[in-house]
């Protein structure tokens, strides 16, 4: 009988739906008992994880195991090229939580455009009438350039466009035909985009073509007072290069729900700007996207133990043979 290990905690129905699948025995943080991670490893040929991370070191714990899942759609606390070199296939929940993180976006470039941190605590601070509100501005007629046209980015572009703004897209992976079919500008060359757009926002997955690919030369190369957004990862963006650009106004602002360092061990020096939004990591994190999440996590377990895997979800479905 295949046993199944959830090592992070993750929502209650993820679980459920997991205990009432006949045929499996289930490990996970709320059952009884405490066993350390060796001892949960021992006999799994499943995992789920959120913040756990699964390299070589933890594969030499779970001698069994066949497959892992990533609660959420980042991957990059997962070695892939050691699991696929072990035959373990690697899945995620693709759709779980794009309307969240795709939301989030869209707030971050209004907290930013309407300068709600400052302004709220003014507000606080007795300020009814807070200076510099004239600096505030519409999202509507406003261009904005979408990188990453995947399932998060495509969410935004369409809330974007709600807003009654300019919708540009960039994604080599991505047929401009496929762009302009869904009512885009597709823009070829990253530069002239940056050039044209008063919002870039960031959709792009962590990997080594785009860590620090935002960095003094991609500022340099955006609008002078233009808005960056990031709900993807940190390690895209330099933050060194980004804490000058906000301080000299070659950006307007910026919204973040991601950092180099996370947790943050200190506080950087740049959370002091006024014109800098930032978030700890929770675009996913609403009701509804760790309910889908830990469903979803749960449904590629069983699919999987069952035969018959998504292939969508499958990071490296070389294993599948």
């Amino acid at each position: 009988m295949p046993h199944v290990a959830v090592i992070d905690p993750i929502h209650p129905d993820g679980i459920q739906r997991l205990l009432d699948a006949p045929g499996i025995t289930l490990d996970h943080p709320g059952a009884p008992g405490g066993p350390d991670l060796a001892a949960r490893l021992r006999d799994a040929e499943a995992l789920i994880v959120r913040g756990t991370v699964v390299d070589s070191a933890l594969l030499a714990m779970a001698p069994k195991l066949r497959m892992v899942c990533r609660h959420g759609v980042g991957y990059d606390l997962v070695d892939v090229p050691a699991m696929t070199r072990a035959g373990v296939a690697v899945m995620i929940t693709p759709e779980a939580n794009a309307a969240s993180v795709a939301e989030h976006a869209l707030m971050l470039m209004l907290a930013v455009a309407r300068q709600v941190i400052p302004v709220d605590a003014g507000v606080r601070a007795g300020q009814w009438r807070v200076q510099g509100q004239s600096r505030t501005f519409e999202l509507g007629g406003r261009r904005v350039l979408v990188l990453g046209f995947g399932r998060i980015g495509t969410r935004v572009a369409r809330l974007c466009a709600a807003f009654g703004m300019k919708v540009m897209v960039h994604d080599p992976f991505m047929p401009a035909g496929t762009i302009r079919g869904a009512g885009y500008e597709a823009v070829k060359d990253l530069a002239e985009g940056l050039a044209a757009a008063d919002i870039v926002t960031l959709h792009l997955p962590a990997s080594a073509a785009t860590r620090g690919m935002v960095d003094a030369a991609f500022l340099a190369a955006m609008k002078p007072g233009a808005v960056l957004i990031n709900t993807a990862r940190g390690t895209l963006v330099d933050e060194a290069a980004l804490e000058a650009a906000l301080r000299s106004g070659q950006l307007g602002g910026a919204g973040l729900d991601v950092l180099r360092a996370e947790p943050m061990t200190q506080v950087p020096a740049m959370l002091a700007l006024e014109n800098l939004v930032v978030t700890p990591h929770v675009a996913a994190s609403t009701a509804e996207g760790l309910q889908r999440m830990a469903w979803d996590a749960a449904g590629n377990v069983l699919d999987f133990l069952a035969g018959r895997p998504d292939r969508d979800a499958v990071i490296n479905p070389e294993v599948l043979g």
